[in-house]
């Protein structure tokens, strides 16, 4: 009897723009699986990486499995078919399938991992770290997609969520999907364990993709329980192929955890930034507003866009108050500078503001009438004066709190209000339904 061995696979940049999605490539590798009798030993992954890449399709989503397996050379090449016929190489994809046979995972693919999340990644470091760690891997295309493809399997979720995401027929690819709004606001309002699925500010439905990918929907949330009760409230008259639950990163800001250089800002890294505001909020053409802050002693300029729906808010700050600002940095061109595109701000203090007003009679506690210029304040009923005016404290129309952009500007690992003091630890369930086939 053959020995089983833990088998980690990673997949990413197998759709384009036009098409096709890493996630269903996943889906069909997993009922692949699931027929060969292949024993899952964790959920499937969907780890979203830097948002900031300039060549990504959408969310920069790469797609993990972990299985047990007697026979790990048969599962590859079974991958590797598997990914040559649903990549849209001919569309632009650089797929990528990467394999790893071992429970352990060396920390310096946990590092790669980790940067991959908030930097740059060249394809030399993928094929060297991917060397380095006896990793196999396959490309296609320029091979961009190993980035990801080992970046899943090295990748440590601290805090996790999870999506159910549903897929349709190969005839529907394209059309029109038929999601009415009302379910998914029921879902918004009866299941809190659900995350971004309605935007009650622009009335939005977030849960279904506009493009021809073969995604359906897709609900987010902390629990399978919650999303498979989501998942049944959902009414259509679409007959659908299947669905699959992922343990994902999205939703937890992971990408925000690394605190940028302000000396050294790297165009299309992701971080945090603490410091003073150093020239005061001002709109720009288009309704965009910028603001510079002081971080040791480098002046920061940021930018908030109109559809965030915070640039009201963001007006209201003044030179020295304390904020924290998470986002990714935008490249200089000719025409604008280099700025941090702001994903949330987080007002840390509020500096006091100030203005003149008459002196107060301390007698009868009422403010004192001018006596003209030069003659000082008199109180019209006790006669008592002053020669000064008080300062008086003026109330800021802004609190110390955080500063989201609506639900529909937000990135796919943006941690929602929701989730703000969550952090979840998924132990892997094989019991439930995280898996169904509908034909």
């Amino acid at each position: 009897m053959k020995s089983e061995t833990i088998l980690c696979i990673g997949l990413d940049d197998t759709d384009s723009i036009k098409g096709m999605c890493t996630t269903y490539l996943g889906y069909r590798l997993v009922d692949l699986l699931k027929k060969e009798k292949a024993e899952f030993v964790d959920y499937p992954r969907l780890v979203r990486f830097n948002p900031n890449v300039p060549w990504k399709t959408r969310g920069n989503g790469a797609v993990g499995l972990k299985i047990k397996t007697s026979n790990p050379q048969k599962i590859k090449k079974m991958a590797i078919k598997l990914m040559q016929r649903y990549s849209e190489v001919s569309n632009g994809a650089n797929p990528a399938i990467a394999f790893y046979e071992n429970d352990v995972i060396p920390v310096a693919l946990k590092e790669f991992s980790r940067l991959a999340l908030w930097r740059l990644i060249k394809r030399g470091m993928a094929r060297r770290v991917a060397k380095q760690n006896n990793i196999e891997s396959f490309c296609l295309g320029n091979g961009q997609g190993l980035v990801g493809a080992i970046g899943v399997i090295g990748y440590e979720f601290d805090d996790n969520t999870l999506e159910l995401l549903s897929y349709r027929k190969r005839s529907q690819f394209g059309k029109l999907r038929d999601i009415r709004s009302d379910d998914v606001k029921r879902i918004h309002e009866k299941i809190p364990g659900t995350f971004s699925s309605y935007d009650v500010i622009k009335h939005q439905v977030m849960i279904a993709p506009r493009g021809p990918d073969p995604v359906f929907y897709g609900i987010r949330g902390d629990d399978p329980d919650s999303l498979l009760q989501a998942s049944k409230m959902i009414k259509t008259s679409e007959s659908l192929d299947g669905y699959m639950l992922f343990k994902s990163n999205q939703g937890t800001s992971d990408h925000l955890r690394n605190n940028l250089n302000a000396d050294d800002l790297t165009p299309y890294s992701s971080g945090i930034i603490t410091g003073k505001i150093s020239q005061k909020p001002a709109i720009y053409r288009g309704g965009h507003v910028f603001f510079t802050v002081l971080a040791r002693q480098q002046k920061i300029k940021c930018v908030i866009y109109k559809e965030s729906g915070i640039t009201n808010n963001m007006m209201k700050l003044e030179l020295d108050d304390k904020v924290q600002v998470g986002g990714g940095v935008r490249k200089a061109t000719k025409n604008h500078s280099r700025v941090l595109n702001v994903e949330f701000v987080r007002v840390l203090h509020l500096v006091q503001k100030h203005r003149m007003v008459n002196p107060s009679c301390k007698r009868c506690n009422k403010k004192m009438k001018s006596k003209g210029k030069g003659q000082g304040f008199q109180c019209v009923k006790c006669k008592d004066r002053s020669q000064k005016r008080q300062k008086e404290p003026i109330s800021r129309d802004i609190c110390k709190s955080l500063y989201l952009p609506v639900l529909s500007s937000q990135r796919h690992l943006t941690r929602p209000l929701r989730r703000q003091g969550i952090t979840n630890k998924t132990t892997f369930d094989n019991s439930i339904q995280w898996f169904g086939r509908f034909n």
